[in-house]
């Protein structure tokens, strides 16, 4: 029982920690190459960037912007909220870029440049958007401690099965004797 236990706990200790050092790497890793990831929340950019998925932004010039370009930018009014479309139109006298979400039949209005954030990178990765919403709640934060308290657990889960060691009989004497 004691060689099934320890196989069993090593698998989940294998799986687990896989999985949470692909989701480190996935939502920390950018950063380093200086994109912000950023979670998709409306369809809106269906089919390229699909609801849930994670995408990554990365800081340029506007000027550096082209027509076709899918842009983050902060919502007038709603400095803490942003959204990512693609750019349809470019008027550099007024510095603004006209957007459009690619599910959207309507053009959104022009959006200042000083309202960009980055160029949003050309893929997506799916469902990390999800983990990345929730990670950041009390749920989600108190979930990632239980899930490192269990892995803990699991390393010393093998030892609680373990067999007792054999009872030393009274009159051995594990100590040594100098001669």
């Amino acid at each position: 029982m004691d060689v099934i236990v320890r196989k069993i706990c090593n698998v989940l200790i294998s799986v687990i920690l896989t999985a949470m050092v692909i989701s480190a790497a996935v939502l920390l890793v950018p950063h380093v190459f200086g994109y912000q990831p950023y979670s998709v929340l409306s369809g809106s950019m269906e089919p390229r960037y699909h609801v849930g998925s994670l995408i990554f932004v990365k800081p340029v010039k506007p000027e550096k912007i082209k027509t076709g370009d899918a842009v983050t930018f902060t919502l007038p009014g709603q400095e803490k909220t942003v959204a990512t479309h693609r750019v349809v139109r470019i008027d550099p006298k007024a510095k603004t870029f006209t957007t459009k979400g690619d599910a959207n039949e309507v053009e959104d209005q022009p959006i200042s440049f000083d309202r960009l954030v980055g160029r949003a990178a050309g893929f997506s990765v799916p469902y990390f958007g999800w983990l990345s919403i929730f990670i950041r709640t009390k749920q989600g934060l108190l979930t990632a401690g239980c899930l490192v308290l269990f892995v803990i657990l699991l390393c010393f889960l093998p030892d609680v099965f373990k067999k007792e060691e054999e009872p030393k009989d009274e009159g051995e004497d594990d100590t040594l004797e100098n001669e």
